[in-house]
Formats: structure tokens, sequence, C-alpha cells
């Protein structure tokens, strides 16, 4: 053959190798290596003499140290070195003794024997000596010629060792006391090796102030910077290489768990700012080149992604070439064990040779293109998520109500990632070809016209994969539809959780959790199961094209030898490889296209208008604002325009009030001049920067301060002048660490008052020249409203251009210009008193204020005529403190800044990371979730059997066919080719099997994990949704849940299957030849110890990288609902770069995590090529005779895929613990302590319970958590049944907790609540709070129909649901509407005003019917005439129940049968209202006093136009 030609000419033209009979060749080598190391110490010695001579020695440490007295803390690898330098010096001594004694040499020259020894001798002992003195030195690293002369030792070891072996099979001798000396060598000098690689000595040095002053470890400040950097960026050639820039990441990470702050950056070419700008130029390409406004993301991905791809491709493409390198020599190397008696050795160590370069560079190249792939996916990655973020914030609305929260951030975490996964298959799309051509080419040169066969089977196997793959894309179009609605779900369920709790729905909206999640459950195992098929094809396809191929060549009467099949076997074993892949690769295809297509779509959607709004420069024009004849619509295809007829001009400095009843268009009216609604026709003109106050407050997760700079300098005294004039300074009193006080998510923790307030603030801090502010008093009561309107409105923003929309008809005197809506029309404009005399609707809103103010003066009057009361609870309550209370706002909810006292002003913990390994009990409850664990065992025999029937298949054909073709073979070819059939069946269906149970059992632990969750997060108590951002238990959802689903099971059974693969292979090759076990065990120990090394930074940064995807995710879904108040400050780009930092946060752990893989499997690959190459020289050094070839032949076969299995062992072990962290974060939310039970059935209250609807409080304490003061202190008053009681109190003063306590949201400490006789704590919290109604502030609706948001549990008919649509206002709405009562309603209820969804709300409470009806400030959303309308709707429907009112609106206190006011979490009074206002020094009298005073102008100039 060609090869055995060439080997054979070189092997003339070289001169002859020393012989392996010499018996002093061991001698002659071990003189020379010792020579060389003393020769090179002699030198290094003299140079330092010569240095400390002339004095110009360089100190190697640092003078501090020296001034003390130092204790030494040596490592376990300078003991290490000390133990094995001493065995070796040890042994040789030995040795030399032992020749002194006349014995324990083979050299028949007893000089070069003595010479040997006694140089060994001098070497290990100047070793010992050096090695001793590293401590005394504060050597950082051992010494470099110490390190030398260990690697050296090590190879002479394995030389030894070797011809140890070769010289006692020619002799067929016995094991001596040299060969134990040598094998006890050899293991010291393995050791030696791997200090000498890791370089580094890990002695601590302790000085006597107790500082530690680890050379290696102790990080100064300094050294922490410098590991910032990014170690890749500096890296030399050799380094990127062996991966070796790494080294200092690990040194730390194996000390002590890696923080965030001490992972290195990335390369500034793999940071996302760089690779957002180099997308967007892409795209820019892709658009000048096709001349489209849309471009093709395909297109853009091809031209950002093609030079790193061709490097990759390239790599990937020699990787494979090399791979078959081996398959290809192995036909040469059975001829040449057959015919060893003809041959010489050198041949067979150059094929050996050839063998181990051919996996060296298999190994260089294959670990690049795996690198460069991850690598390039992070920087794909980086750049989508960039882009889609930037869509997020210019989509228009209609584009935002098409895709959901849930469904964006899905784009964002699970398309993105499937996109990264396809990018790593793409290298097998190029290697495919030629991994095929060269299996083709190499059974031809084996086989001749019967690989034809092959490529036929090949072909067939391949065809197969065709409809799978169909079949599966739209399996996984099925998942990623039903895992969106889920979210979707899941998302409004977790931001609504607390309407739910208090509607008693949580039970309702979780059976539809689960009924979404069985929906997915149902496609997911569908997929699965098409997997498992795809599995039997993928494992059985090598013996398939093998009896193909075999069967093919008895037809052709090719003759079959031992050299041929093994050939030929070896090949079909590297084509599962290609064929092996396909499925995965035509699956990531498949996910990869319909995420790139859900992606694409999202990227095409409208945006905002850009050329809606025309900007003019400040000097050109008097007006800030000029709408001409504009036509606006939030759906331009509706054939009814939102805003009409629209002609508006606002002059500089213009003071304009927008008002109108609910639904008329008022918000709409901001939103034209903001450019948010889409323009039809007409110009709009704006000359100023804008600041904008959205309708519900819109609070970023931070501390206040951060909410209220929005990104500007801090500048003290402005900061403190807006702080005032927002009526803030109090509040910050309040606070625990006051405007450093962390806001929880969506401001949780701030009642609705104090986050109107704050962004009040923020507008007004911006110091912009023209303010938007939609209803900016609705959450405020009276005196904060009245102190923000004269200090901030009237007061600091005196000199701006002012819009402003509201409800309180109070303020619209002041008003330069006021415009009244009425659908979607400017209905009349003008001053308050031009407004009066015309007479044409004006006047309903102003009647409304104005009867609601008589009212307040008719109670006020009438209580001066009544004799002075004393109230139950007051004797002891100091009168100045009512006077005190005045002064400060009182909002109304709870406030939860006491609760963070303890905790620094932080209310949002950082995310809870576990540390250290991965717990057993995490895989133990993994593996045992279904049945105890019980399917595990037949998956392990499923694998085991066919693991056996396939290595006997291929014992069986390596043993029945010839070694060559003049022996005759032992059985006939038939009956051969009939066992190997059969066996290669059994195997398959072992595989079928196995296959299946592991499918099935991960999907049935992931769902019972799922739904442990999912309940205990559901029964879950509010306290821990307003200390947890809904972004992390979403994570947990979405990311882990889908590696739970698809990845994990496959994770944990490769462990288990590459164990039992690695186990079949050294059990073949040990079989041919046992001395293989000698260097395996060491290899073996050292594989371990990597891997051990590897493990502790590996599973920190997998972590971290878990831990930074959430952030991401949780500024995304912020930065989409403040969408609106970003562009309208104009912070687009600040947002941007926030975002890019957030991405590198991530992208650090994620990217040195995968390098750190890498770093694992290079080395690992080394080791076995190393053992390889040893049980390839053992078998060629074997004399004739000793071994069979063809076995010989098979173990060859199985050993060149040993670095594959071996690295995949360890890769598996890994890549499941990595995977393991997305179960140890789902088991976290598995075990929350739970609510009390929703049903307690020995205590169920009567069916009518409560009749009467007295509530009864009795010595009632509340505490938020154990270490935190009570909110509510010895609370005891009765509010009488069929009566209405409403709640006053400043901020913190507990109203709202009083609220929670009724409906168990806080369970008392101390005291109880009894309702008609009945302990509410001693009752099921379904019972109870299905019984009570609740119209909460902010008014919360699901998306759906109308019919599901009023009757979610389906109790009410049409008709009664029509009948309290009617009573609240909305029944010509909805009947307007095509689809009446299944009309859509929106994510959030996005496509109804603020104040419909408020009456939404109240239609709810109208249905329910309950004695007991909580008003939680109600009405605060919604103008004078409908609060009216809604009072006497209350007052008429629920003249019969109990009424508990929490309001700012004086008017919906005052016609209270009783006022309940809170100070400080005690009652301050209780009484009627009349008896409250006898006396003049109590806080309601005052209060009283300040509405009429604030409201008497507006009077006087309401009844001068009656």
């Amino acid at each position: 053959m060609l090869w055995e030609d060439m080997i054979m000419f070189n092997l003339r033209r070289a001169t002859r190798w020393p012989q392996l009979e010499s018996p002093c060749l061991w001698e002659h080598v071990s003189i020379v290596v010792p020579l060389v190391f003393l020769a090179i110490f002699l030198l290094h010695l003299a140079g330092k003499l010569l240095g400390l001579i002339f004095k110009q020695r360089a100190k190697v440490t640092d003078r501090a140290i020296d001034k003390y007295p130092i204790r030494i803390k040596v490592s376990v690898a300078y003991k290490a070195s000390i133990i094995c330098t001493s065995l070796l010096l040890g042994t040789h001594f030995l040795m030399l003794l032992m020749l002194l004694n006349g014995m324990g040499t083979r050299c028949n020259s007893k000089a070069w024997a003595f010479s040997s020894e006694t140089l060994l001798v001098l070497s290990w002992a100047i070793t010992l000596v050096v090695a001793y003195i590293v401590p005394n030195r504060k050597y950082i690293k051992f010494p470099w010629i110490l390190r030398g002369w260990w690697l050296c030792s090590f190879l002479l070891s394995i030389i030894c060792i070797a011809l140890d072996a070769h010289f006692i099979t020619i002799n067929h001798g016995k094991l001596g006391a040299r060969d134990f000396a040598d094998f006890l060598g050899l293991l010291a000098s393995t050791c030696l090796m791997g200090i000498s690689i890791r370089g580094k000595t890990e002695i601590v040095f302790i000085v006597p102030s107790s500082t530690v002053e680890p050379l290696l470890n102790g990080k100064t400040e300094k050294n922490l910077e410098c590991i910032r950097e990014s170690l890749y960026g500096k890296a030399t050639l050799v380094q990127l290489v062996t991966f070796s820039w790494l080294n200092p990441l690990f040194a730390l990470g194996f000390k002590k768990p890696l923080e965030p702050e001490e992972i290195p950056d990335v390369d500034i070419k793999d940071s996302a700012g760089f690779l957002s700008h180099s997308f967007e130029e892409s795209l820019q390409q892709v658009k000048e080149r096709d001349g489209t406004t849309n471009p093709s993301i395909y297109k853009a991905i091809y031209l950002f992604t093609r030079k790193k791809a061709a490097i990759n491709a390239f790599f990937a493409v020699v990787s494979a070439v090399a791979s078959y390198v081996g398959p290809y020599l192995i036909d040469d190397f059975v001829n040449f064990l057959s015919q060893k008696s003809t041959r010489s050795l050198e041949s067979g160590y150059l094929l050996a040779l050839g063998f181990l370069g051919a996996k060296m560079v298999e190994t260089i190249a294959q670990r690049q293109w795996i690198f460069g792939a991850r690598q390039l996916g992070l920087r794909l990655r980086a750049a989508m998520i960039s882009h889609i973020y930037k869509k997020g914030l210019v989509l228009s609305c209609r584009s935002r109500q098409s895709h959901t929260s849930g469904e964006i951030i899905n784009y964002m975490s699970v398309d993105i990632q499937r996109i990264t996964d396809f990018i790593w298959y793409l290298n097998i799309v190029w290697m495919l070809p030629i991994q095929i051509s060269l299996a083709i080419y190499i059974l031809h040169t084996t086989l001749g016209l019967g690989s034809m066969g092959a490529l036929a089977a090949t072909s067939a196997v391949m065809a197969c994969n065709i409809p799978l793959t169909r079949l599966q894309k739209r399996y996984q179009t099925k998942i990623m539809e039903a895992k969106d609605n889920r979210m979707k779900a899941t998302s409004e369920v977790l931001r609504n959780m607390k309407t739910l709790k208090l509607q008693a729905w949580d039970s309702q909206f979780l059976n539809s959790l689960e009924s979404l999640r069985n929906i997915e459950y149902s496609w997911l195992w569908k997929s699965l199961r098409l997997s498992a098929l795809s599995a039997l094809i993928f494992w059985g396809s090598p013996t398939l094209i093998s009896v193909v191929t075999f069967g093919t060549c008895m037809l052709m009467g090719i003759e079959l030898t031992a050299g041929r099949v093994l050939s030929a076997l070896a090949t079909f074993r590297m084509l599962q490889d290609p064929i092996f892949s396909l499925p995965d690769l035509l699956s990531a295809i498949a996910q990869g296209k319909v995420s790139a297509d859900r992606i694409t779509s999202y990227l095409q959607e409208e945006e905002i208008q850009s050329d809606a709004i025309k900007y003019l420069p400040r000097d050109q024009t008097e007006f800030d604002i000029q709408i001409d004849s504009g036509k606006f619509s939030w759906d331009p295809e509706s054939r009814i325009p939102t805003l009409e007829g629209i002609q508006l001009k606002v002059k500089r400095g213009m003071k304009v009030a927008i008002c109108g009843t609910v639904g008329s268009g008022k918000s709409s009216m901001l939103s034209c001049i903001l450019g948010e609604i889409q323009k039809l026709s007409g110009t709009v003109e704006i000359s100023g920067t804008k600041a904008y106050v959205p309708q519900s407050p819109w609070i970023l997760t931070g501390n206040v301060r951060e909410n209220i700079l929005f990104g500007n300098q801090y500048d003290g005294s402005k900061y403190d002048r807006t702080v005032k004039a927002c009526a803030l300074e109090k509040d910050f009193e309040l606070f625990s660490s006051g405007d450093l006080t962390e806001i929880g998510e969506r401001g949780i923790n701030m009642s609705g008052g104090q986050k109107q307030r704050i962004q009040i603030a923020r507008a007004v801090y911006q110091d912009a020249d023209i303010y938007l502010l939609d209803d900016p008093f609705s959450a405020v009561d009276a005196h904060t409203g009245t102190q923000i309107f004269e200090e901030c409105l009237m007061g600091i923003l005196k000199n701006k251009t002012l819009l402003f929309v509201t409800h309180q008809v109070e303020f619209l005197p002041a008003a330069d210009l006021i415009l009244v809506m009425q659908n979607g029309r400017i209905a009349q404009a003008g001053r308050f008193e031009e407004l009066l005399k015309q007479n044409i609707g004006f006047e309903v809103l102003v009647g409304a204020h104005s009867e609601a103010l008589e009212s307040i003066l008719t109670v006020g009057n009438s209580s001066k005529t009544s004799p002075s009361p004393t109230a139950d609870d007051e004797s002891n309550i100091d009168s100045t403190l009512n006077a005190e209370l005045l002064h400060t706002q009182h909002d109304s909810e709870h406030n939860l800044s006491l609760e963070i006292t303890e905790k620094e002003g932080k209310l949002v913990q950082d995310e809870e990371r576990e540390k250290g390994s991965i717990g057993k009990e995490v895989y133990w409850s993994y593996l045992t979730t279904v049945k105890g664990g019980l399917l595990v065992p037949f998956i392990l025999l499923a694998q085991s059997s066919f693991q056996v029937l396939q290595i006997a298949s291929n014992y069986w054909m390596a043993w029945a066919t010839p070694p060559t073709s003049e022996t005759q073979p032992k059985v006939a070819m038939n009956f051969v080719l009939l066992v190997y059939v059969l066996l290669a069946v059994g195997s398959s269906l072992c595989v079928l099997v196995r296959a299946t149970l592991v499918a099935l059992a991960g999907l049935w632990t992931s769902q019972k994990l799922f739904t442990k969750m999912l309940h205990s997060v559901v029964r879950a108590p509010m306290a821990f949704f307003d200390s947890t951002p809904f972004g992390r238990i979403l994570n947990r959802a979405s990311t882990d849940q889908s590696v739970v689903d698809l990845e994990l099971a496959g994770r944990v059974g490769w462990c288990a299957f590459s164990i039992i693969q690695i186990l079949g292979t050294i059990a073949v090759m040990s079989q041919v030849a046992w001395e293989v076990f000698v260097i395996f065990i060491p290899v073996t120990a050292i594989c371990i110890w990597y891997q051990q090394y590897y493990i502790p930074t590996a599973r920190e940064l997998a972590r971290l990288a878990g831990i930074e995807r959430a952030p991401i995710l949780h500024h995304f879904a912020e930065s989409l609902s403040g969408a609106a108040t970003i562009r309208a400050f104009d912070q687009g780009d600040r947002f941007i770069d926030g975002n890019l930092g957030l991405v590198d946060n991530h992208s650090r752990p994620w990217f040195h995590n995968v390098s750190a893989m890498e770093w694992l499997s290079f080395r690992l690959n080394l080791l076995s090529n190393f053992v390889f190459a040893f049980s390839l020289v053992l078998l060629v050094t074997l004399p004739e005779g000793v071994i069979n070839p063809s076995i010989a032949g098979l173990a060859v076969t199985y050993g060149i895929n040993l670095n594959v299995l071996q690295a995949s062992v360890i890769w598996n072990i890994c890549n499941a613990e990595n995977k393991m962290i997305s179960v140890e974060r789902i088991l976290q939310y598995s075990n929350i302590k739970s609510e009390a039970p929703l049903v307690i059935e020995e205590s169920r209250p009567p069916n009518n319970w409560p009749e009467v609807g007295t509530i009864c409080f009795k010595n009632l304490q509340i505490r938020y958590a154990e270490h935190l003061p009570s909110v509510l202190k010895n609370i005891s008053c009765t509010f009488p049944g069929r009566k209405k009681v409403g709640v006053v109190g400043r901020t913190g003063s507990g109203k709202s907790t009083l609220i929670q306590a009724i409906f168990r949201i806080v369970e008392p400490r101390e005291g109880s609540i009894i309702i008609d006789d009945v302990d509410i704590c001693k009752i099921g919290l379904h019972d109870l709070r299905s019984r009570l109604s609740i119209i909460p502030q902010d008014p919360a609706m699901f998306e759906g129909t109308i019919r599901a948001n009023l009757d979610p549990l389906q109790q009410y008919s049409d008709s009664e649901i029509w009948e309290a649509l009617d009573k609240c206002q909305l029944g010509h709405l909805v009947r307007a509407k095509e689809d009446k009562l299944d009309s859509t309603v929106v994510e959030n209820g996005e496509n109804w005003s603020v104040g419909q969804r408020q009456l939404f709300c109240l239609g709810r409470a109208l249905l329910k019917k309950s004695s007991i009806l909580v008003l939680d400030e109600a009405t605060a959303s919604v103008d004078s005439a409908t609060d009216g309308v809604i009072q006497k709707i209350i007052s008429q429907e629920f003249k019969n129940q109990t009424v508990v009112t929490i309001a700012h609106r004086i008017h919906t206190v005052i016609d209270s049968d009783l006022v309940l006011v809170l100070s400080e979490g005690r009652i301050a009074e209780y009484d009627t209202p009349g008896k409250l206002l006898q006396r003049p020094d109590s806080f309601f009298s005052k209060l009283i006093q300040e509405y009429s005073s604030r409201s008497q102008s507006f009077n006087n100039l309401a009844n001068r136009h009656d």
C-alpha cells in the first residue's frame, strides 16, 4: 500500500534506530538527561553567584514581609513535591546499593549502569535541597529548572517502564525488585509532572499582625483590578491554544467561591457595545444592498458572523480530516502485527507516531472550533438582545398589544438561546459532507466497491431524517406557542397576585396555569417520543450500515479480512458521529428557524411614528405646542378615530388643564403631543424639551433618589427644592434610609401617593420646557394635592408650559386655558369663567363638585350646634398629635418602609445563590421524584446491555474473520453475518427501551417539579411577592423549566452512558494488553484531579451566569412598561447603555464558563491521547504470538475513540452539574412557606355568612416580620353591621394594613378579628376572601374577555353581568362593541382607560353582592361627575351592607356613619363625622377646614356664574 511504501522508503533513507535488543539503552538515556540537568543547574548557580558578587541580585519578595518573623503554611502541592522527590531519591539510592552488591541491572556494562544511577541519585539529591529551600526564598512558583527536570524525569520513567515491559515479554521473565521500583518511580514522577505543569507552590506566609499573605491567592486591590481586565484579550498564541490564559481564574476559584466582581471582563470584541454597533452596521449594509426598510435578519446574521464562522469552519474541517487518519491506518496496523517477523519495529513506531500526530491535530483543531462556535454564539446573542431591546423602546401601541411582555421576554430568553445553539451546530453543516466523503474514501480503499453499499445505507439513514425533522419542527413550533401562552398567563398572575388573593381567585387561575402547562406537556411528550425514535435510528445506524456493507462485500465476492473489517468498523464508528449529530443539527435548524422567524416578525413590527412631531427651535416661535387639524387613532384601521379635529396653540408658560368624563380622550390628548398615538392627518409642532408624568405611576427598581434624578447629575440645592415642592420631605423622614431607601419591583413598597409624587419629582428635576401631567392628583389626599398644586405646578414650574389632566375641578380656575374633552374632540376651550357662561356641558362636572363640597359644608355647619362627644379610645391621645397630622400627607396604601429598617433600606434582596458543590439532595430529589427512582436501574440495564451486545458483535467480527487473505476463515461467512445481525438487532432494541425510558422519566420529573413550584409560588404569602422581583420567578418558569423539560434528562443519562462506554472500551483494550492499566490508572487519577480542580470555578461561573440573566429580563420588562416615559424624557440612549452593561455582566461568567470547559477538555484529550499512544507502543513492542493481531486491531479501533469518550465522561458530568443548577433554582421556590389553608373542613362558616357584616377588632396587633416593629398596635373597635365606615390617616398610619388584616393578607400577631361571631383566623382563607368584596386602588384587568374579567369563576348569567355593567356606567360602551361581552381585553387592560378599569372593578363587586365591601381609594382615577354617580350606586346597591372606605376625597368619607382616624398604628379618633367636627382640634375637623378653604375661591367663582 502507498502508506507502507512511503514508510519503508523513509526508513531506508534514515539511519537505523538503536536496536531495542541493546540492553544498555536505558542507561545511555538516563546518563544524558541528568548530565544536561546538572550542567544547566551549575550554569544557573554560577550566574547567581556572579550576581551576588556584583550586587545585582533582584529582590524576589516584598521588603515589608522581611521586617517581621514569618510563619510559613505549606500547601498540599509543596508537601507532595517533597514526598515524591524523597521517594525517587530513595528508590535510586536503593538501586545504587543493589548495583554495588552486583544485582539489579540488565546492562552488560557495569560502568554505564553505575554512572547512570550515580547521576540520578546526585540529581535527585540536588532537587530535594532546592525544593526544601523554596519556602525560605518565598517563591510563588517552583524554579523553572526544577519543573523542567520533573517533566524530563516523567518521560524517563515512561521509557523505563516501556523497556521493562519489552524485555520481560521477550525473555518471558518475571517481575523483579527493579520493576516494582520503576513502577513506584512512575507514580511519583507522574505526581511531580502534575505539580510542574501547575507550577505554583501555593505556600501561604503569615505575618504577626495576623495578616495572611498568600502569595498565590491573596488578591490585593491592585491584583483584583488586574484580574478584571480581559485575560483572553492579553493571551499569547500558546495560551490561546492551551487555554492556559484561564489559569489565574482557576487559581482563585479553587481557593474560594468566585464573586461577580472577580470575574475578568470580556474582550472588547465580545463586549455588547461593540457587537451591537457591528450588528447595526450589518443591518444597514443589507438595507442599502436590498433597498428595503425591513432588512432580512438572516442576511444580517450572515454578514455579522461570516469572518469568525469561516475561521471556525477551517478548524472544524481540519478536525474532521484528522479524525479519519486513525481508521485509515488500522488496516496497515493489523497487517504490521500479523507480519511482525518480517517488518522492522521502526515501521510500527512510525505508525504509532502517525496515529498520535493525527490525534494531537484533531484535539487542537476540535477545541478551537468548539470554543470559536461558543464565542460566536455569545457575540450573536449580545447583538440580538441589544437589538430586541432597542426595538422594544420604539414599538407602537398597537404592536405592543399584539406582543405581550411575556412573549417579548421569551424572544429574549428562549428564542435567542436557540439561535445561539444553531450557531454551534453550524460547523457540523460543512463537516458532515467532508466526514461522509472521507469515510466512503477509506471504505473504498479497504473494501473497494463494497463501499457503495455503505454509501447507500448512509444515504437511506439520513433520508429517514427528513420526515422526522419536519415533524419535529412542527412540534417545536407548538411547544413554543404553548410556552408563550403559559408564560403570558404566568406573568399576568404574578403581576396581579394581590388582586387574585383578595378576590379568592388564586385557585381558579392556578388551575388555568396548570391546564396551559398540560397543553405544553402533551407537545413536549410528542417531541420527546420522536427524539427516542431518532435515537434508535442513529444508535443503530453503525450496525445497520456495517451489515449492509459486509453483506454487499459477500455478494460481490470481496474478501473480508480482520484488518479490513476493523478498519470498516472504526470508520462506521466515526460515521456514527456525523449521523448521530444530524438529528440534533436538523432539530437545531428547525428550532433556530422557528425562533429566527418569530424574532424577525417582532423586529418588523410597526414602530412609533418618527415624523409625527415636528420640533422647532425655541427662538423661531412663541408657541411651545401647536396642533393643527389633528386626527389621531390608537388603531389606524378603526373607522372611528380616537381624537379628531384637534386645534390647539399653547404659548410659552401657559397652564392648560384638560378635563372630561371617563374615556373622553384626555390621556390620548397628551399622547398625541408625545407622539405616542398614530397621527392620521394634521401637524403637531413642539418647541422645547418635554417631561411626562403618566397616569399609572412608573417606578424603576432602585432607590428613591435614582428615580428622581433619572440619569441626571445630583445637584443638592435643586434636588432639595424639588423634594420640598413635591411634598416628599415627610416621607423621607419616615423611610428607613431616607431617599436612599430601595423601591421594590413596580414600586410595590410605596403607597400610590408616594409613587405619584416621586414621578412628579422626577419630571420637575428634569428642568424641561414642557410638562405633561396625566391626572397627577388622583392618588394624593386633599392637603397634599393643594401643596403640590401651589408649590410645584404654580411655584417651581410657574414659568414652564404645563398641560395637566385632572378630575379635581377645584384646580381649574388657576388654568390659563381649560380643554373639555368629549368623544375624542375638544368640546369646549377657554378660561374657567368663559366655560361656565357657555352652559354646554362643563357645568355638569362643576355641578358634581359643588354638590360634594356642599355636603361637606353642610355636615361641618350642622356639627357646630351638636353637643361635644367623647370617643372610646381617645382619652389618652394628646390633641397636639392631631395638629401634627394635618401637616403630613396621608396616602392610601400601606407603606412597607418600616419593614426594611433592619435591611439598610433594601427590600428586594440580591438573588439567593447557593455556594459550593450542588448538594447530593438536589441530585437525589431529581432522580427519585418519579416513583422513587424506580426507572433508573432499568435505564442503566438497557444501556449496559446495548454496550455489551455492541462489543460482542464487534468482537465476533474480529475473531471470526481471518487476519490475512491467506488464512482460512474459522466459520462460514454467512453464519458470521447472521450472528452479527442478531447481535445488532438486540443492541438496537436496548437503545429504543433506554431512549423511551429516559424521555418518560425526564418529562414526568419535570412536570412534578413544575407543579410543585407553581403550587408553592401561588400559595406563597404576599410578603414573598413584595420582596421578590417577578423576573426571578419568570426566569425559573421559563429558562430553567426549559432546561429541565428538554435537556436535563439527556444530560444526566449521558453521564451514566458515557461511563458505561468508557468501561467497555477499557475492558476491550486491557483484555488485549493488561499493561494499559499501568498507565490508565495514574492518567485517570490526573483526570479526576483536573475535574476536582475545574468544578469549583465552573460551578460558580454557571451559577453567576444564571443569576446575571434575570436582571436583563427584569430591566427589559421594566423598560417595556415605561417606554412612553423613557421616550418622553429622551432617555432611550441611557437605557440602551444600561441594557448593554447588563448583557456584559451576563457575558462575563458565561464566556469564562464555556472557556473553562474547553480548558478542561483540552487537558483531558491530551491525557487520553497519551494513553492511546502508550497502548500503541505497547502493541508494537510486544513480541509476535503474544497477542492475536485481529483482537489487537479491535483494541485500537476502540482506542481511537478513547480521547472522545474520556473527555465526554468528564464533560457530561460537568455539564450535568451545570444544568442541575436549574433544578436547584426550581427547588428553591418549591418550598416557600405557604399561607394558611384555603379551606378548613372542620370549621367552615355557614353558607349565608357574613349576614350582618359586623367587624369587631379585639386587641389587634400586626407586624410584617418577627424582627420588625408592630404596624398596628392594640386596635380595639367595632364596625357595626350595615353601616358605612370611613378610614383616614397619614402614610404609614396602618390604613391599608387594617384592610389587609381583614382579608388576612397579613396575619395578626396578637388579638383577633371577628366578623358576625366568626373568628376569621380559624376559617380557611378561601372561605373568608370569597365572602368579602374589595375595589382596590390599582384596578387590575386580565387578558381575555369582558365576561372573564367580571366573572372568572363563571358563577353568573349574562343578564346579571349586563345589569352590573349598566349600574357601573359601562353598559353603553360594551354594547357599542361588536363582540359585546366577548370583547377583548388586552394585557393589563390597556385598551381601556384607567377610569374605565376602575368601573369594571366596581362591576365585580356589584356582581358578588357581599355583605362587606371595602373601597381602597376606589374612585381616584375618575372625574367628579363619575365619582358622584359611583357614590350614588354604592349607597343604593350597598345600603344594607357594611362599607369600609379609605379615601382622599373628603366627600367620599363625609357621608359615612362612622370615621376611624389612625395614627402610627393606633386609633386616634373613632366617631360619627358630626361629632368629630364638633371638636375643632380633631384631625378630621382640620382636614374639612383645609378642604373647604381650598375650594372657597372655586365656590365663589362657581356661584358667581350660577
